[in-house]
């Protein structure tokens, strides 16, 4: 499936939504999963949950704490990936430690084949340096699965080089300093980001921080290939366990957000098609 991921990219932008998987329990979770399917996502990000998830704001740590108190495992995750019932590439977000640690030997080569036989596409590890990536590439190669650098703003010179040199699929560029979470406006530090990276041929998927639909216009028309979101979804999830809202009402809510960011991605890339063709 690891093809699929570049692919999404090909012909409009991307919608890549995230959320944590079994946050608030595994049966609400699926279907809250699907109705980001439904909504238009092209890849979904699954969160398999950690202790210590150094990357987060304070949304996602709630899920992730959610999640693991509702017994997600990294064999629970891959149970929850097979129960899916999704057609678009899925990539699994989590840190090292649990790649590293899971099956009999030490390495990351069990974990990434149990991910191929669940049919994952491939990997965010936000934890990783691209200098320590190389027996995670070389899994992911012998397996077909892509391995997704996130770039921060500050990210150039013989760094920015390296991580270049391990992505595929897409690049997560990173919106913001700071951790993840939902704002109310988006980065001036994207479009210099998306400049910097303009000489690479991978496709550039903006995240941290987008919330609206006018915010994925704005970052696609600014030359994103995609968006990432994932706080703003993670907040209807906990609004709804909050009020005490039904499954199928935080559901429709997740759909219907998912639709208002995929449509302001298409028409930020409307903006962007006559540029192209008067070149």
């Amino acid at each position: 499936m690891a093809d699929d991921l570049e692919a999404v990219f090909a012909d409009e932008p991307a919608f890549v939504p995230y959320l944590a998987a079994g946050d608030p329990d595994y049966e609400s979770s699926l279907e809250y999963v699907e109705a980001l399917e439904r909504g238009g996502a092209d890849v979904i990000e699954l969160g398999l949950p950690f202790s210590e998830p150094i990357a987060e704001g304070p949304t996602i740590q709630s899920a992730v704490v959610r999640a693991l108190e509702g017994g997600m495992t990294p064999e629970r995750f891959f149970e929850f990936v097979t129960d899916l019932d999704v057609d678009v590439p899925l990539v699994c977000m989590t840190y090292y430690n649990l790649i590293y640690q899971y099956g009999d030997e030490a390495g990351p080569r069990p974990f990434v084949e149990r991910a191929a036989s669940v049919g994952l596409s491939g990997f965010v590890v936000p934890d990783l340096p691209a200098e320590e990536a190389d027996p995670l590439r070389e899994a992911c190669d012998e397996f077909g699965l892509d391995l997704v650098f996130i770039v921060a703003p500050t990210t150039r010179g013989d760094r920015l080089d390296r991580i270049m040199s391990q992505v595929s699929g897409y690049v997560y560029v990173q919106a913001r300093l700071g951790v993840t979470g939902a704002q109310d406006d988006v980065s001036g530090q994207t479009e210099e980001s998306l400049e910097r990276l303009a000489g690479y041929d991978v496709p550039k998927a903006v995240g941290f921080g987008i919330k609206r639909g006018d915010h994925a216009e704005r970052i696609v028309a600014g030359g994103a290939d995609g968006i990432i979101v994932g706080s703003a979804l993670v907040d209807i999830v906990a609004d709804g366990r909050d009020d005490g809202a039904s499954t199928e009402t935080v559901a429709e809510q997740l759909e219907a957000k998912a639709r208002e960011l995929k449509a302001g991605a298409l028409r930020g890339y409307e903006q962007r098609v006559p540029q192209a063709e008067s070149n």
